[in-house]
């Protein structure tokens, strides 16, 4: 019995000692352990039933001392057996157990799956959250569902200077932030588990803000889109708002691949951070744009105007985007190569280009 104990004792200690690292091992043990006690548990109330009978027996003088202590002794020696008998028969199960978690423990790195497998990255960008509760193998970090937030700088530019950001010859009035990205991409690896190439494909919204410059306004006249100078009162803000469904394609690139080996076989570790190039293009259909004028002037301080735009727009857009990535940085520029203002529009810059930066990414 005190051997089947110690050996219990140890088991359990060492089940303890290794359950951060071989916390999918950890529930088989804990199942053992509930059989150990069970079994003994059990055996012990069939033992104090029958010791309570002799001990009766013994207070009715149908049994003298001696004999009182010898039969107890037997009893004691009968479920000891029982109780040895029945962990044997549990041995199987033990060392099958334990075999499982030593081959962890030599094959598997200790940082390699089951640490940190939440996490949550500052970075310059933003911040960067990884949800892995149901990966358990590499190869199940090579692919996976991001959610993303970005908040862009977006303007305008003339066909032939396509990159020339904050233009001074723009329509437009050049502001730092004033649009912002809301995307559900899948990603999932390109070619073999050692491949540093990713393919990802997603659905989001996009939400441009541009402004007049200074005293200046958006006006439909003629079935034409323009800017007009503002005549009605006291300009306070002006400014109108394109919204897009879009869907856009990528291709992401490590620069500097980091491998795991996992029961034989090399990984790519999707799970450190490493850095990456991220080159794509992006289709997008316009579902709302408008047209905001906030004024006074001598009968109001706080007159408000809103007018949904029908002229001047294309419903179409079509572009390229080119980013890069490390751990909670995020940065991209994004080119419209249709021209998101149309013929209608009586306007110089009629191309969009926005540089835009992830806030935060949750990948699950």
């Amino acid at each position: 019995m005190k051997t089947k104990i110690a050996l219990m004792t140890i088991m359990m200690t060492f089940s303890f000692a290794s359950a951060q690292e071989n916390a999918h091992v950890n529930p088989s043990m804990k199942n053992y352990s509930r059989k150990i006690d069970s079994i003994v548990v059990s055996e012990k109330i069939k033992m104090n039933k029958e010791l309570d009978d002799i001990d009766q027996d013994f207070k009715k003088n149908k049994i003298d001392g001696n004999e009182k202590q010898n039969l107890r002794a037997d009893i004691a020696s009968k479920y000891e057996q029982a109780i040895n008998e029945k962990i044997d028969a549990q041995k199987l199960e033990f060392e099958e157990i334990t075999r499982q978690m030593v081959k962890d423990a030599i094959l598997k790195p200790n940082d390699s799956l089951r640490n940190d497998k939440n996490q949550m990255v500052f970075g310059l960008g933003g911040i960067s959250v990884h949800i892995d509760e149901d990966k358990k193998i590499p190869a199940d970090y090579l692919h996976s569902w991001e959610y993303a937030i970005a908040l862009v700088g977006a303007g305008y530019t003339s066909k032939d200077k396509p990159f020339r950001f904050f233009d001074k010859n723009s329509d437009f009035k050049n502001t730092v932030f004033n649009s912002a990205g809301f995307i559900i991409r899948y990603e999932n690896q390109l070619g073999g588990f050692k491949s540093p190439v990713f393919y990802r494909l997603g659905v989001g919204y996009r939400w441009d803000q541009s402004n007049a410059k200074y005293g200046r306004v958006f006006s439909q006249e003629h079935h034409a889109l323009e800017i007009t100078d503002f005549t009605k009162g006291d300009l306070k803000e002006t400014y109108i708002n394109n919204h897009y469904i879009f869907i856009p394609a990528d291709l992401r690139f490590i620069l500097n691949p980091k491998y795991i080996e996992y029961d034989g076989v090399k990984y790519l570790n999707n799970k450190v951070n490493q850095f990456s190039i991220i080159a794509g293009v992006y289709g997008g259909v316009r579902v709302a744009s408008n047209i905001y004028n906030r004024y006074s002037n001598e009968f109001s301080k706080r007159i408000v105007e809103r007018e949904t735009i029908n002229h001047g727009l294309n419903d179409i857009i079509f572009g390229g985007k080119l980013g890069i990535r490390y751990a909670g940085f995020n940065l991209y520029v994004q080119k419209d190569f249709t021209p998101a203002f149309n013929n209608n529009a009586n306007l110089t810059h009629k191309y969009g280009l926005q540089i835009g930066i992830e806030l935060m990414n949750v990948r699950f």
